[in-house]
């Protein structure tokens, strides 16, 4: 069963009340890949960097078990970057500067190798990106699972609506959920979003943990809760890899097992947060992975 990863593998700068990056590793697919490496063997990932873009990096990806065959160098150009400063509070940040540099022309074109996949998560990214992607498979996977933001809707609407309408399973936090949906109530926001086509959604909702929904179906997991949240950058698209992951290595897509991904999800964006970038995701023990798991199924229990 095999996962394709579309998204981006990027540089980012980051700031928050506990220091500060200026150029670090990050890029949705890398936080999902390497999220999802934790519960499945392997994942091919669609994505584009430019010259500076060394090749120690690539080698972290692959020691992930991310197979990077897809991921197209333009020696010429520079990698995608982002930075932003986070306030107090760690739940709002500005977005300081974003330099799309290789994503401008980014076209995702799928190695033969990996049109059988099973399993297409497709990263934040633009909605007409999103669309070439399955327009370019030869045929629709098992399950496509979207993430987007509230930049997509407010330019991008049509897209993104076309791309819901081809989702199985749609990862949105509260507030895209209300912007998306126009309700202000998460149940209501989740019934008429559902409506747009997905038979899944996943509504994150930061320190309060993530809610599943799947026709009058309800599943509700709290977040773990750490001593100290370093960066907040990458945990949504930690969650959805995550998410992703188990359900590629259980094979099992019914609602009781999504819980189940939900749960390690939740677990898996927690050690995200407790360093800057991808590093609190680098080196995390199977243990204390076990251990976060059985935490948070035992408070749902």
């Amino acid at each position: 069963m095999s996962l394709l990863i579309v998204g981006t593998v990027a540089f980012d700068g980051i700031e928050t009340p506990f220091g500060k990056v200026d150029r670090i590793l990050g890029g949705s697919a890398t936080y999902i890949g390497i999220s999802a490496s934790y519960f499945n063997k392997t994942c091919n990932l669609v994505s584009v960097v430019g010259g500076d873009f060394d090749n120690e990096n690539i080698e972290l990806l692959k020691k992930h078990s991310i197979n990077c065959d897809g991921l197209k160098l333009v020696p010429n150009q520079k990698t995608f970057f982002w930075s932003g400063k986070y306030h107090k509070n760690m739940n709002k940040r500005d977005t300081i500067e974003t330099q799309l540099n290789v994503l401008e022309t980014f076209t995702p074109i799928i190695p033969e190798k990996y049109q059988n996949c099973s399993y297409l998560m497709l990263a934040n990214l633009m909605p007409s990106i999103q669309l070439e992607a399955i327009a370019n498979l030869n045929q629709k996977p098992t399950l496509i699972i979207t993430d987007t933001m509230n930049y997509w809707m407010d330019n991008c609407l049509s897209d993104l609506i076309s791309v819901i309408s081809k989702t199985d399973v749609l990862i949105i936090n509260d507030e895209e959920a209300f912007q998306l949906s126009g309700e202000k109530n998460i149940n209501n926001a989740a019934k008429k979003i559902q409506k747009m086509g997905p038979l899944f959604l996943i509504i994150k909702r930061g320190e309060y943990g993530a809610v599943l929904f799947s026709n009058n179906r309800v599943f509700s997991c709290p977040s773990f809760s750490v001593k100290k949240c370093i960066d907040p950058t990458g945990a949504g698209d930690t969650f959805a890899g995550a998410f992703i992951g188990h359900l590629t290595s259980t094979r099992d897509n019914s609602f009781e097992n999504m819980t189940h991904a939900v749960i390690r999800a939740c677990a898996m964006a927690s050690f995200c947060v407790e360093g800057f970038g991808v590093n609190g995701l680098l080196n995390v023990g199977k243990e204390t992975l076990t251990k976060r798991i059985e935490t948070l199924t035992k408070i749902i229990s």
